[in-house]
């Protein structure tokens, strides 16, 4: 395996970089004034203007869309999992300057892949473009959803329409007022096996039967985007709208979570390094007890053993993109499931004792620490909880010595 980056992607590190110390750093200042600003006037989730600064000069650099390998940067898995790396240092900002944010990113990924020509000019150009946003609706509030099969929320045929019944939460970016198309998991066919009673399906945010019923805080934090609980009431979408074809939708889901996780997993990894920066920035000016923090020996056992998890990490996460580059995602199950546990988990310590370091800076506004704890945290449920994934490696490992 050859994790080193190809040229190309050396490029485009190169132009990343210097994208995030010109622009997206010096930004985040004013990014959280104007989200506060808006805030106060009532409308926590509209997009603060310094956003689509950043993404005018991004795309006029050619820093756009970098996550889908066949556009015109040719760039692999492997190859944008170093870039989702550096925008991690800045993750409310950086992803969505260069039109790689979450849920739009395995949203666009499922349309490039099993979406109608139809769906990709309604649906996908304007995404790929940065125009609008989109929502992924398939998590319930009244079922364990880590396990999909267990959806309640109807899809059923009624001549040329379907028409959804059901209830979702967690539905990332549908606070947005740019987010203009749900995906949305259901079932079709409830007497089909496990696997295949599931569909997934085109649901405009405007149609009627669709309320928005709240937004969903992460520990207490407003997101921009939001995280809405959704009600879908007889709403009436053409049978066009479907994608792919009925009883695919759980393998739509496995096929969209496949490269997303890398991203997640790199984007953590940035914010792990981030965190060390500024725990050791901060250990050399903190005096306490006669000497600097950096010559305590607790705050050095925890920056070694910050960059050792952060090495191996990361190390791991690329071998996971490899996999996906030269044999499939499928062939990548075991590595995919595995960064999903061990990524978080390192990143989490990492920031915790950050925090730790700065004390009551850290649990503040002043520094990021605070917001990416939360985030990161909350990454240990997103795209299914440690234990499922534990689970799923535990079963692939003893496949091999048990009948």
């Amino acid at each position: 395996m050859d994790f080193s980056l190809s040229p190309k992607a050396t490029e485009y590190a190169a132009k990343l970089q210097a994208f995030m110390d010109k622009e997206v750093f010096p930004a985040e200042k004013k990014y959280h004034q104007q989200r506060e600003e808006f805030a106060q006037a009532g409308t926590p989730h509209k997009l603060p203007p310094i956003i689509d600064e950043l993404k005018k000069k991004a795309r006029a650099q050619g820093l756009w869309n970098l996550f889908l390998p066949h556009l015109d940067h040719g760039l692999s898995v492997t190859d944008y999992a170093s870039l989702a790396e550096i925008t991690g240092w800045s993750p409310d900002i950086a992803p969505e300057a260069i039109n790689c944010a979450a849920p739009d990113t395995g949203n666009m990924e499922l349309l490039d892949m099993f979406g109608s020509s139809e769906q990709k000019k309604q649906w996908l150009e304007p995404l790929l473009n940065g125009e609008i946003r989109s929502g992924f609706a398939m998590t319930e509030p009244d079922v364990a959803s880590s396990d999909a099969r267990n959806i309640r929320t109807s899809i059923t045929k009624d001549g040329d329409h379907y028409i959804i019944n059901g209830t979702k939460w967690w539905t990332t970016g549908a606070m947005d007022e740019r987010c203009k198309i749900l995906i949305v998991m259901g079932k079709t066919n409830p007497d089909a096996d496990d696997h295949h009673q599931q569909s997934m399906i085109l649901v405009p945010i405007d149609t009627p039967g669709v309320k928005v019923i709240r937004n969903l805080t992460v520990l207490g934090y407003v997101d921009q985007h939001g995280h809405a609980e959704i009600s879908f009431t007889n709403v009436k979408v053409p049978a066009s709208n479907l994608i792919g074809k009925e009883g695919e939708g759980f393998a739509l889901a496995q096929a969209r979570l496949g490269p997303g996780r890398i991203h997640h997993c790199m984007r953590a990894i940035g914010m792990a390094e981030r965190a060390l920066q500024l725990m050791i920035k901060r250990s050399m000016v903190r005096t306490p007890f006669g000497k600097e923090l950096a010559r305590q020996g607790v705050i050095q056992e925890w920056i070694a053993q910050a960059r050792i998890d952060i090495e191996q990490a990361r190390l791991l996460v690329l071998k996971a993109a490899w996999i996906i580059d030269n044999q499939g995602a499928k062939a990548a199950r075991k590595e995919i499931a595995a960064i999903k546990v061990a990524v978080p988990r390192m990143a989490e310590q990492i920031i915790n004792n950050a925090i730790q370091a700065h004390g009551g800076a850290g649990v503040s506004q002043d520094t990021p620490l605070a917001a990416m704890y939360a985030g990161i945290r909350t990454l240990r449920i997103v795209d299914g909880p440690d234990e499922v994934h534990l689970r799923d490696i535990a079963r692939l490992e003893l496949k091999t010595y048990l009948p």
